[in-house]
């Protein structure tokens, strides 16, 4: 029988930005990159409720959640943290996704930088027109 603790993971996504997370029991400690959650985000970062998911569902302290990341903005890092603490919390008991889904942290915030077009200034704007 294996020693490990009991583990539940997540894949958290916003824009270009992917996170990994798990969950094992604990007591509420969060790390990112092997850093304290308040070091890595400089105290306060603009999302937050990053921990919205445990006090949802009641389950503030019971675990301690461990996340890897990849440098990126800030606001993408703290919501896919967000929706990958809820995806585990979801494979945990699978009960909890009626209050997670109600409070619309389940869904997958989609919306991404639109690309620049060729032969244009960019996604939306152009070069001005000329006519003569």
């Amino acid at each position: 029988m294996s020693t490990q603790p009991l583990q539940y993971y997540g894949t958290g996504k916003r824009k270009t930005r992917s996170r990994a997370v798990y969950l094992r029991d604990g007591s509420g400690e969060i790390s990112v990159s092997a850093k304290a959650l308040d070091d890595y985000f400089g105290g306060t970062s603009p999302e937050d409720d990053r921990e919205a998911a445990f006090a949802i569902t009641e389950t503030s302290g019971k675990f301690d959640v461990t996340a890897t990341v990849v440098a990126a903005a800030s606001t993408a890092q703290a919501s896919a943290l967000r929706h990958g603490i809820t995806k585990a919390l979801c494979e945990f008991n699978i009960e909890l996704r009626k209050k997670l889904k109600k409070a619309g942290l389940i869904t997958r915030d989609a919306r991404i930088k639109e690309r620049k077009k060729y032969g244009q200034k960019g996604a939306r704007a152009r070069f001005q027109f000329s006519k003569r």
